[in-house]
C-alpha cells in the first residue's frame, strides 16, 4: 500500500561520477581539461582557452594572477584537494578549519574556496556582505549533503509532529556538510551544526534540552557517535526520506532517542573490516586510524577514529617508524605519507578513489576564477539570501558555542 507513495530514490551523479577516478595503480596526474572531461563527467563549462592549456601553463597563469592581485584574495584549501590545488593555497584545513580561516580574512576582498558547494556556503555565511566567496567550479557539490533535501526534511518535520505531537522535543542536528538551507532548519527549530570533531559535544547539548535528536545527513557520524556518548545501536532508528514515515512505525519512532537520515559519504563507505584485517596481517603492529563517516564496523575494528584534523594531527605527531593504516580520502592520505617519510603511511583501500566532487576543482578552474578577479568579475560568487543565512548563522553560532 505505502508503495504508490514512495519517493524516486536518485542516486547522486556525484556518487556515479566516483568510480570514473578510481584506480588501482595510484596515479592521480591531473590532465588538461579536455582530457579530463573525456571521462564523461559532468563538470560545470568553462571557455574554451581553459580546455587545452597545459599544468604548466596554468601553474603560470595562477602565478601571474595571484601576484597581480595581491593581498585582496585568500585561497582555501581543503585536505581532500588535488596537490596541485593545494600548492596555490594559503591555508589548508577541513571543512569548519576554514569556514574560521575565511571568518577572519577581513581584509579580504576575494576568498577563494577550493571546496565543494556547502563550504562555501558556510564561509558566506560566517563572512561580511562586502566580501566575495567564490567556488572554482559550481558542480562541485558533495553526495552526502545532496542526499538531505529540504523539502524532505519539511516533510519528516511534519511526519515527526504528527506522531510526536507536543508530547516529545526533537531537537535537530545537522553535520557541516549539508546545505545552507538544512542548517537554516536546525537554527530555527533549536538545534545545531556539528562537525566530526564536536558531534559528541552536540549530541550531550541536544539531550539537556529536548527528548529525541534528528541527525543527518549522515547516519554513520551519527551512529558512531551516539554509541561513543553511550546510546545503544538498538535506541537509534534510520529515516529513509524516500519513504512514509521514514519507513519506521509509530512505535519505532517513539521508542528510539536518535533518528539518523539514511546518507552516507562515498568515499569513506568503501573502507571495509577486511581491509583493516588485511593491514593488520602484513604488519601487526599497524596502527589503523578512520574517519567516523565510516561504517560503525569499520570504526569498531579500528584502533582510533577522528575528524579530518584529528587524523592528521595523530599521524603527524607519531613516532618516527611507525605504520598506520588511514581510513580516509586518498589526497590527504597520499600527501600526508610524503610529508612524513620516516613513517609507513597508507590508505586501507587498494583501489585508489579520489573524492570526486573535490576532483573536480581542476587548477583551469582555478586560474578562471583568478582571472576573472583580474578583470573584475566575480565568477561562481556564492550569495546565501537573508533568511536562510540568518537562521543558518544561528546553528552555526550554537555549535561554536558548544564547541567552546
Amino acid at each position: 500500500m505505502t508503495t504508490a507513495f514512495t519517493k524516486q530514490t536518485i542516486i547522486p551523479i556525484t556518487e556515479l561520477e566516483q568510480s570514473a577516478f578510481c584506480q588501482t595503480d595510484g596515479n592521480l596526474r591531473t590532465k588538461t581539461l579536455e582530457e579530463e572531461f573525456s571521462a564523461g563527467v559532468r563538470w560545470q563549462k568553462v571557455p574554451t582557452r581553459y580546455l587545452k592549456l597545459t599544468p604548466e601553463e596554468i601553474s603560470e597563469g595562477i602565478a601571474f594572477a595571484r601576484n597581480e592581485i595581491g593581498e585582496k584574495a585568500v585561497l582555501l584549501g581543503h585536505h581532500y584537494q588535488r596537490d596541485d590545488v593545494i600548492e596555490y593555497a594559503d591555508f589548508t584545513g577541513d571543512s569548519y578549519k576554514l569556514s574560521k580561516m575565511a571568518a577572519a580574512a577581513k581584509d579580504a576582498k576575494w576568498i577563494i574556496f577550493c571546496g565543494v558547494h556547502f563550504m562555501a556556503e558556510t564561509a558566506d555565511i560566517l563572512t561580511s556582505p562586502d566580501q566575495n566567496v567564490l567556488l572554482p567550479n559550481m558542480a562541485a557539490g558533495c553526495s552526502m549533503a545532496d542526499m538531505a533535501k529540504p523539502t524532505d526534511l519539511l516533510d519528516c518535520w511534519d511526519e515527526l509532529e504528527s506522531v510526536l505531537g507536543t508530547t516529545e522535543r526533537v531537537i535537530p542536528i545537522t553535520y557541516m556538510n549539508s546545505a545552507a538551507a538544512i542548517k537554516a532548519h536546525c537554527g530555527k527549530n533549536g538545534g545545531l551544526v556539528c562537525t566530526s570533531s564536536n558531534a559528541d559535544k552536540a549530541f550531550d547539548w541536544a539531550l539537556e534540552r529536548g527528548d529525541k535528536i534528528l541527525f543527518l545527513p549522515d547516519q554513520h557520524l551519527g551512529r558512531n557517535t551516539g554509541i561513543a556518548v553511550g546510546i545503544p545501536a538498538d535506541d537509534m532508528a534510520v529515516w529513509n526520506p524516500h519513504l512514509p514515515m521514514g519507513g519506521l512505525s509509530e512505535a519505532e519512532i517513539k521508542r528510539v532517542t536518535v533518528l539518523l537520515w539514511q546518507g552516507h559519504c562515498s568515499v569513506h563507505t568503501r573502507f571495509t573490516v577486511a581491509q583493516i584485517d588485511a593491514a593488520r596481517e602484513r604488519n601487526r603492529e599497524t596502527n589503523i586510524i578512520v574517519h567516523p563517516e565510516c561504517t560503525q564496523e569499520v570504526v569498531a575494528a579500528a584502533d582510533m577514529f577522528g575528524s579530518t584534523e584529528f587524523i592528521l594531527q595523530t599521524v603527524a605527531t607519531a613516532p618516527a617508524g611507525s605504520s598506520w593504516g588511514i581510513g580516509t580520502e586518498i589526497s590527504m592520505v597520499r600527501r600526508l605519507a610524503a610529508n612524513n617519510p620516516d613513517k609507513d603511511i597508507f590508505c586501507l583501500d587498494p583501489v585508489v578513489c579520489p573524492c570526486s566532487t573535490m576532483y573536480r576543482i581542476h587548477p583551469a578552474y582555478l586560474l578562471w576564477v583568478l582571472e576573472g578577479i583580474m578583470s573584475g568579475l566575480a565568477i561562481n560568487r556564492i550569495e546565501v539570501e537573508p533568511e536562510t543565512r540568518r537562521n543558518a548563522l544561528i546553528a552555526l553560532e550554537r555549535m561554536l558555542e558548544v564547541a567552546g
